[in-house]
Order: C-alpha cells, then sequence, then structure tokens
C-alpha cells in the first residue's frame, strides 16, 4: 500500500512538471465516448427498447432465424450494411466487456456505464439465441453477395434472411471461440449486478469453448458465405487461446490457463508476434492477456510459458510506438498505418492494447515500471502520450482537420458509407424503399446523409493522410462495430485521467521523420526481453549471382534459406519481406506476410525451405512473422 501512494505522489509531482494530457489536447473524450455508445444503438437489430435514442431507426429483422426454425431477432449489424456476421459482432462484444472491465469507473464517472453495459447486453442476448444447442452456433443472418446487390434502410429489407450456422458436422473453431471469448469477458461485466445473467453467460461460453476445441475447422469453410467478407485468414488457433483466457480469467479454473500454456507453441501463441490486432487475428490481445496473468502472480507453474507470450506482447507495443525491430508505419500526420480500406480498426484496437499494456506495467508487480525495446525504454506515460496522439487524430488532429469519428466536431465526414443513415427515416417516411430505388435515388445524392451516425468511426484516410468523403467511397467512409468498440475503454481512461493516478503526459514533438517509421526496419540482434522469443527458425541469405547491366545498375539473385532448428514440426510458418525492389520466387503472398508454397505446409525438424528473389542494391529484410510448433 505504502509503495502504491509514493507513486501515486510521484505520477501527481511529474504531472504538475509536465502538464496533464486531458488539459493540453483539446478534447472532450467524454462527450467522444458517449457518441461512440450512442453509435452502438444505430446498429442495433431487432426490436426496439423504449428507451432507444437514436430515434430515426425502426425495428428490423423481426422474422431472423424464422424459416431456419430458430430465433435470431436482435443482435447487431457489422457495418454500412444490413447482415449480421457473427464473428466481427463477438469480437466487437468481447472488445466492449473487455473496455468496460479496465475502465468501468471512468466510464460510470463520465456517466456511460450503464448505456455501456447496455451495448454490451444487447450482443450477448443475441448469442445466448445463437447457441440453441452446446454443438451448434448460428454464425450469419443474411448474406453478403444478395445484401450489396441492394441499397435499403434495414427496416425495408427484401433480402436473405437466410441462417447459417456451425455444428459437429460443419465446424468452425474460430467462430465458436471468439464467441465464447466475448460470452466470458461480458460475464464478468454483469457478475456484480446481474448474477444471474452472468452465470448463464458462462455457461454458455464453456460449451462453445468445449465444441470449439473438440471439432476443430475453420469458419469459413462450413459458411462459406463470409469468405469473401470475413474470411478467417489465421485460422483458429488464436481464437481457441483467446478463449482459453478469457474462461481463465472469468473462472479462475486452471484448466484453462494450462490450456493456454500447453498449447502455446501448437496454436501460435508463443510463435506469433505481430503489429496487428483485430477481428480476424487476436494473438497480440491473448499475449497481453497472459502477460497480465503473469504479471499479477497468476501464472504458477506456467511462468515460463507465460513469459514468452509477454514477450511477443512487448513486441507489438514496441513496433507500435516506433521503437521496436519492425515498427508499424505511420503516415506524415503521425497516423498508424496498415492499409487503405478500414485502417482505422487497427489504429483504435492497438490503442487499447497499448493502454491496457502500459496501465499494467505501472500498477503491477513484476513489471519494472515500462518496456524495453531495440529502440530505448517505452515508458507508460510515452506509451500513453502515443495513444492519445492516436485518438487525437481521430478526432481532428490530423492535416485535413477532420474528424473521423461522425458527428465529433465542426468537420467530419457526412457522406458516411451507411444504408440506414443514407436514406430518410422510416418513422419521417414510411414509403418503402426498394434495393434499386436505394440505389438510384439514395445512394448517388451529393448531399450529405439525411441520418447523422453519431459517434461511428470510418474508415479514414490513406497512407498520406487524404480522404475522400464520398458515399461510394466505402474502402474510407464506411463504419464498422468492431472500428468503435476496442474505443470505448480508451475513450474512458482519457476522460478519467484526472481521477486515476495515472495521467499521461505531453511529450517534446518527434524530431523531423521520427514519426515516419517503416515497417521495413531489419530485425536487430536483440536481448529476448526486447521483442518476441528467440525464434527456431533460422535464415539465411546469400548472393548467388551478380548480373552488371549496361545502364551501370548492379542486380543480385539471392537465395534464402529457411530452416527449422527446433524438435518439432513447424506449421503455417508466416515470414516478413521488406524492402523488396525486384521479383519473388518460392514464396506466396497471404495476408500477414509471405507463406511457402501449398505443396510445403510444414517443415519438419531440420528442413529447409528456399527461396529467390532479384533486385539491385542491397538484400531485403526477410524475418519470421508467426508460426505453430507441433
Amino acid at each position: 500500500m505504502a509503495r502504491n501512494v509514493m507513486a501515486l505522489l510521484g505520477f501527481l509531482a511529474l504531472a504538475s512538471a509536465v502538464g496533464m494530457a486531458s488539459a493540453a489536447g483539446g478534447h472532450d473524450y467524454a462527450l467522444a465516448l458517449k457518441k461512440s455508445i450512442l453509435y452502438f444503438e444505430a446498429q442495433r437489430s431487432g426490436v426496439l427498447p423504449p428507451n432507444q435514442r437514436v430515434t430515426w431507426r425502426e425495428n428490423s429483422g423481426l422474422f431472423d432465424g424464422k424459416a431456419n426454425g430458430v430465433d435470431l431477432v436482435g443482435g447487431y449489424y457489422d457495418a454500412g450494411d444490413n447482415v449480421k456476421f457473427g464473428l466481427p459482432m463477438a469480437f466487437t462484444v468481447t472488445m466492449m466487456s473487455w473496455g468496460i472491465l479496465e475502465y468501468g469507473k471512468q466510464m460510470a464517472a463520465a456517466g456511460e456505464l450503464r448505456n455501456a453495459m447496455d451495448a454490451v447486453k444487447w450482443g450477448t442476448d443475441y448469442f445466448i439465441k445463437a447457441h440453441p444447442e452446446p454443438d451448434v452456433l448460428y454464425g450469419e443472418v443474411g448474406d453478403g453477395d444478395t445484401d450489396h446487390s441492394c441499397w435499403q434502410r434495414p427496416e425495408d429489407m427484401s433480402t436473405s434472411r437466410q441462417a447459417f450456422r456451425i455444428d459437429p458436422q460443419n465446424p468452425g473453431s474460430d467462430l465458436a471461440g471468439e464467441t465464447a471469448a466475448a460470452m466470458a469477458a461480458a460475464s464478468l461485466v454483469f457478475r456484480g449486478t446481474y448474477p444471474g445473467y452472468a452465470n448463464l453467460l458462462l455457461e454458455h461460453s464453456k460449451q462453445l469453448f468445449a465444441f470449439a476445441d473438440k471439432y476443430r475447422g475453420k469458419y469459413d469453410a462450413s459458411i462459406t458465405v463470409a469468405r469473401n467478407y470475413y474470411g478467417s485468414f489465421s485460422g483458429y488457433g488464436d481464437e481457441l487461446l483467446w478463449a482459453a483466457a478469457w474462461l481463465y480469467e472469468a473462472t479462475e479454473e486452471g484448466c484453462y490457463l494450462e490450456y493456454l500454456a500447453r498449447n502455446g507453441d501448437a496454436l501460435g501463441g508463443t510463435g506469433w508476434s505481430i503489429n496487428q490486432f483485430g477481428w480476424d487475428v487476436k494473438y497480440p490481445g491473448v499475449q497481453v492477456l497472459a502477460a497480465k496473468f503473469l504479471l499479477q502472480g497468476r501464472a504458477g507453474a506456467h511462468a515460463a510459458t507465460l513469459q514468452r507470450y509477454r514477450q511477443n506482447a512487448e513486441f507489438f507495443v514496441c513496433s507500435c510506438v516506433g521503437k521496436g525491430a519492425v515498427n508499424v508505419p505511420r503516415t506524415p500526420g503521425g497516423m498508424m498505418y496498415h492499409q487503405r480500406w478500414n485502417n482505422l480498426q487497427f489504429v483504435t484496437s492497438a490503442s487499447f492494447l497499448l493502454t491496457v499494456y502500459s496501465d499494467y506495467a505501472t500498477r503491477l508487480p513484476g513489471s519494472g515500471g515500462g518496456v524495453r525495446c531495440p529502440g530505448g525504454a517505452a515508458r507508460p506515460y510515452e506509451i500513453l502520450a502515443f495513444v492519445r496522439s492516436q485518438v487525437n487524430y481521430i478526432l481532428g488532429d490530423n492535416p485535413r482537420g477532420t474528424s473521423y469519428m461522425v458527428g465529433y466536431g465542426g468537420s467530419f465526414p457526412r457522406q458516411v458509407h451507411h444504408r440506414g443513415a443514407s436514406i430518410v427515416s422510416v418513422r419521417k417516411d414510411p414509403s418503402f424503399v426498394s434495393c434499386q430505388e436505394g440505389y438510384s435515388s439514395w445512394y448517388p445524392r451529393p448531399a450529405g446523409n439525411p441520418n447523422v451516425l453519431e459517434g461511428a468511426v470510418v474508415g479514414g484516410p490513406d497512407e498520406y493522410d487524404d480522404f475522400a468523403d464520398e458515399r461510394n467511397n466505402y474502402e474510407q467512409t464506411e463504419a464498422a462495430t468492431y472500428n468503435s468498440a476496442p474505443l470505448l475503454g480508451v475513450l474512458a481512461r482519457l476522460a478519467g485521467a484526472c481521477g486515476t493516478g495515472l495521467e499521461e503526459y505531453q511529450l517534446p514533438p518527434p524530431a523531423a521523420g521520427e514519426n515516419q517509421t517503416t515497417s521495413s526496419s531489419p530485425p536487430r540482434r536483440r536481448r529476448p526481453h526486447h521483442g518476441p522469443p528467440p525464434s527456431p527458425i533460422e535464415i539465411e541469405q546469400n548472393v548467388t549471382r551478380t548480373l552488371a547491366t549496361r545502364r551501370a545498375t548492379t542486380y543480385r539473385r539471392y537465395s534464402v534459406t529457411v530452416t527449422n532448428r527446433s524438435r518439432k514440426t513447424v506449421r503455417e510458418l508466416h515470414l516478413g519481406v521488406s524492402e523488396l525492389r525486384g521479383r519473388l520466387w518460392g514464396l506466396d503472398k497471404a495476408r500477414y506476410g509471405y507463406v511457402p508454397p501449398r505443396w510445403l505446409p510444414a517443415l519438419r525438424a531440420g528442413e529447409s525451405l528456399r527461396f529467390v528473389y532479384v533486385q539491385p542494391g542491397a538484400p531485403a529484410n526477410v524475418w519470421v512473422t508467426g508460426y505453430k510448433l507441433v
């Protein structure tokens, strides 16, 4: 207790010396939090409650599941369409729940805790319906192909509402695992206020986890209509570990911790070191939770394995804040950048993990008070200052001066790619709007949307900070629930900074070019604690041929040998390749880097694969992104 008091006094002294971020940032984080939660009311499907605050919406999807003999009314539409996709919906609920668990007091101080809990319950009520039997889970209502050929308000839907499910004959470990994680996390949210409901959620979670583990397979092989919209690129290993971690958090039952430790190699928890976290890839989230267990002294006999998880979690932190061996690129305006299509989903999810990890590093014994990175220590207040810079960018502190949260600030997107928001409210004009009428009369309108989608976080700008506020520019103007869900906790943390004793502080502005880190930085030699654990996979590059052209350009042929030095079989190997300025042969491009060709699904102990590339000058950078040891 004395140590905590002294730490608090130290933080307060530092705050008085350099000033608090909440005061300097100039943003009303509590207002942004309120609007973010309000957005989820606009995404509701089903019978809207009497206290519905988004009044331009009405009841919709009232016959969902009827053709399948099950009640699937309720839940959330994922983005600007009218489909209920189970995987991103479950991730949304997991992240909202985690935010409440970490920063519920700050939400309560802002007057938003009840609204946040209602948002979680709207999702979990649906999941209970979608899980009518222990080994059956409905994972989608409607399908993207027919829905995307139609531009209608959800209240007018005339497209297919077929429901799709997973079961023992058609497994989906990733979908069932993420839903198990959502219900376990949500059970903690309701444990103190609604214990009967919390116990029901926990029972569903346990059943879903057992189902996911026993009948293994990727859900998009069973619900094939989801593949083009929410394909399972990372596989199901991360969701199985994610579910186990949340069940351990919710129950303290050792079997779930043992599962997390025993399957770290086989399911990729100790092998994946990646700087993306979102609805598909959960490894960084698992690793942060495992680090939390370790720092709290809850690892028991599994401390050594959880330390490997923690090292990967700190690789993520270092990479995001620009002090890693491989760093997340940033735009000239300072935004973390991964891809053009809906980049902000990765900004909000990373900001949440950074926020909770910085707080763990501050509060918990055994953390050392910070993160040791290859580029120098990342102290908690530095991490939080970086998070604040990302949130402020979203709220308008960017080269365009545009808030990418709809309804916040004076300048925000007016033509959000969203069916319900872009067509006149059914309450104002109940006349039926057909599919084609929506596309001909409402979709191409040059005016702003008639309904403001308050609190929605759109896809955001490109790598040059450019943004086009056009309804047909769905890569940038479509919002999604999983963009906003991680942001709830971050905004609550920033809004409540003054009252937590864990204030953020302003840092000196970065030197010119400092904020433009790139993923092409070569991996450096480092002590194990500075990044991911030492890889059992060895990479060797050699020049095998040199060719000088008439224009005095020298091309080199590089041969790369990747060898499995472990005593186990390596599966699902992913490699990162950057500063590639020529052609590459022998690897296939994948969602998370490069992978071996399909005819080489595994590397047994001692085996190698080889690939080649040709380019002028220095070699490309090649490193291991992820693998599983079986």
